[in-house]
C-alpha cells in the first residue's frame, strides 16, 4: 500500500516540533509499503501543498496526525478543531483513500473527535502495531475487531475498540524514521525529540499525558535510548539541542540516573533539556544531570498555593518546589517553571499567591498561562461558564507583566512572539528559548513587585542567576 502520513501541526512558537510519533508510527510499518511523510508546518498554503502532494503520491490510505486541541502556543485562545475538519475536506476532495486520524490530540477524545470531524477511521494511543495492523485488515477485509483502539463506523454507528492488552515493548519499536523529516527542523531550528519512555503515574487532575500514554511506564534501556542519540547526532550535524519528550523525565528516579550515566560513560555531547517534577528529585540526580550536559529543565509548578497543589492533585508541596528549585540552582542547571493560573476551584486569591511565590522562589525562569480546558473547544456553554475568571486572571497578568522582564506571559505576547525569537535566533541561541531570556533582562526591584500583589513585603536582595549554557 502507499501511505501518506500527513503531520497538520502549523506551530511554531517557540520552536517547530518534529512530529515524533508520525515517524515512530512509519518506521514501524513493513518495508513492502511505500511511505511519505506530508509536512504542512512549514507550508506557505497547507492546503494547496496538501492537495498537491496527495495528487502527485496517489496514496491508498491516509494517515492524519492531530498533535493538539488548543493551540500549543501556551496562548490558550483558540483551538484547531476547525482547521482539522479543512484538512479532511481537502484530502477527501483530492483522493478517495480511507483517512485515518490519530496523534496526541485525537488520543485525548477520541470518541467525540470521531463524531465532530468524521474520520473513517481513529486510532488512538501507541500505534506502532494498530496502524499496521489497521492496514493489513483493509487489504483483507477483516480483523478489526482486534485492533487496539481502533475507531470506526459501522451502519453509521460509532464502534470503538478495547485498548491493547499489553503495552508495547519499546525496546523493540525500531527507531522513528527521521529519514522523512523535513531538514528544516534540523538547519533552522536545531532541535530534536527523544523519548526514554512511556506512561505516567501521576494523577495531576487536568493532565492528558495518562491519557495519551497510559499509567503504566514502560522504560526503555539506557543504552537502546543513547544508541538513538548517537545515531540522530551522526545522521543531523546541524543539531544544537536535544529535548527529553517524557511526561516527566525523573520518574522513575532511577531510570533518569541511568539514562544519565549512560550518556556520561559514551561521552555524548549535546545540550539537552527536559520535564522535571519535585517528585524524586535529589542531588545525585541534579549532579548527574549536569555532569550529562542538561542545559535546563522545565517544571510543571502549576501554583503557588498548597491548597490549589492538592486540588490539582499534584503530589507535591511548594516546598518540594523550592527544594528542586535549590538543587538545580546548586549544579547550575536552568529551571523554568509553568503555573497555570484560573485551574477549577482557583480564586483571585489564590491568582495572587502564586505570583508571589515566583517572585519569591526566583527560578531561572516563568511561565505564566491562563488555564483552559480542551473541552472547552467542544463545549462552548463549558467555554462560556469559564471566561469571567479567564478575563480576571489576564487582568491581573496585565497589571504584573512588565515586573519582571524574563517571564514569559503567552496570553499577553509577553516574551512569546516571533519576532522576539527571531531575533534570538539570529544571534546564534538554540534549544528552549527562556533559557536566554534572563541573560538579556534589566534587574528589577523584588520589593516593588512583591508590593504591587497586595501583601506585605519582605526585604530580600535583588539577584539574578546565570545558567550553565
Amino acid at each position: 500500500m502507499r501511505v501518506a502520513f500527513v503531520s497538520g501541526n502549523r506551530e511554531k512558537l517557540p520552536d517547530a516540533v518534529i512530529p515524533l510519533g508520525i515517524l515512530w508510527v512509519a518506521a514501524s510499518l513493513p518495508e513492502r509499503h511505500e511511505k511519505t511523510v506530508v509536512d504542512l508546518c512549514f507550508a506557505e498554503e497547507p492546503f494547496d501543498a496538501l492537495r498537491d502532494r496527495l495528487d502527485e503520491f496517489r496514496p491508498d490510505i491516509v494517515a492524519l496526525g492531530m498533535r493538539n486541541i488548543q493551540r500549543a502556543d501556551y496562548s490558550g485562545t483558540t483551538d484547531t478543531i476547525a482547521y482539522y475538519a479543512e484538512l479532511l475536506e481537502a484530502i477527501r476532495a483530492t483522493t478517495r483513500a480511507p483517512v485515518v486520524l490519530g496523534g496526541s490530540g485525537f488520543s485525548v477524545m477520541p470518541a467525540e473527535l470521531m463524531r465532530r470531524l468524521q474520520p473513517d477511521y481513529g486510532i488512538a494511543g501507541e500505534a506502532e502495531s494498530s496502524f499496521p495492523a489497521l492496514i493489513e485488515a483493509l487489504e483483507q477485509g477483516e480483523g478489526f475487531e482486534g485492533i487496539g483502539n481502533l475507531h470506526r463506523f459501522v451502519d453509521g454507528a460509532l464502534v470503538s475498540n478495547p485498548p491493547a492488552k499489553d503495552f508495547l515493548d519499546m525496546d523493540q519499536l525500531p527507531f522513528p524514521d527521521r529519514s522523512l523529516a523535513d531538514p528544516r527542523y534540523y538547519t533552522e531550528y536545531g532541535i530534536e525529540g527523544l523519548q526514554t519512555k512511556r506512561g505516567c503515574p501521576l494523577h495531576c487532575e487536568y493532565c492528558t499525558y495518562p491519557i495519551i500514554e497510559g499509567r503504566v511506564g514502560r522504560i526503555r534501556a539506557p543504552r537502546v535510548v543513547v544508541d538513538e542519540l548517537e545515531s540522530i547526532l551522526e545522521d543531523q550535524p546541524d543539531l544544537k539541542h536535544v529535548f527529553i519528550v517524557d511526561s516527566v523525565f525523573n520518574l522513575p528516579k532511577t531510570h533518569a540516573k541511568n539514562i544519565c550515566r549512560e550518556m556520561i560513560d559514551r561521552a555524548v555531547s549535546i545540550p539537552w533539556t527536559c520535564y522535571a517534577n519535585p517528585l524524586g528529585f535529589d542531588a545525585e540526580l541534579a549532579e548527574l544531570m549536569a555532569a550529562a550536559g542538561c542545559a535546563g529543565m522545565e517544571v510543571g509548578a502549576d501554583s503557588g498555593s498548597d491548597r490549589m497543589l492538592d486540588a490539582l492533585r499534584k503530589g507535591f508541596t511548594t516546598k518540594q518546589i523550592r527544594s528542586l528549585s535549590k538543587l538545580a540552582q546548586d549544579v547550575g542547571i536552568p529551571d523554568c517553571h509553568t503555573f497555570l493560573l484560573g485551574t477549577p476551584g482557583e480564586t483571585l486569591d489564590d491568582v495572587l499567591r502564586t505570583i508571589e511565590f515566583i517572585i519569591d522562589l526566583d527560578p531561572f525562569g516563568a511561565i505564566l498561562m491562563a488555564w483552559v480546558d480542551d473541552y472547552e473547544a467542544l463545549d462552548p456553554a463549558l467555554a462560556k461558564e469559564r471566561r469571567k475568571l479567564h478575563e480576571a486572571v489576564l487582568e491581573v497578568l496585565e497589571e504584573h507583566k512588565t515586573e519582571f522582564s524574563w517571564w514569559s506571559i503567552p496570553s499577553l505576547g509577553v516574551n512569546y512572539d516571533p519576532t522576539l525569537f527571531e531575533m534570538l535566533r539570529k544571534r546564534g541561541f538554540h534549544g528552549p528559548l527562556w533559557q536566554h531570556m534572563r541573560q538579556m533582562a534589566a534587574p528589577v526591584s523584588r520589593r516593588r513587585a512583591r508590593s504591587r500583589t497586595g501583601r506585605p513585603s519582605r526585604s530580600k536582595p535583588d539577584a539574578t542567576r546565570v545558567g550553565s549554557q
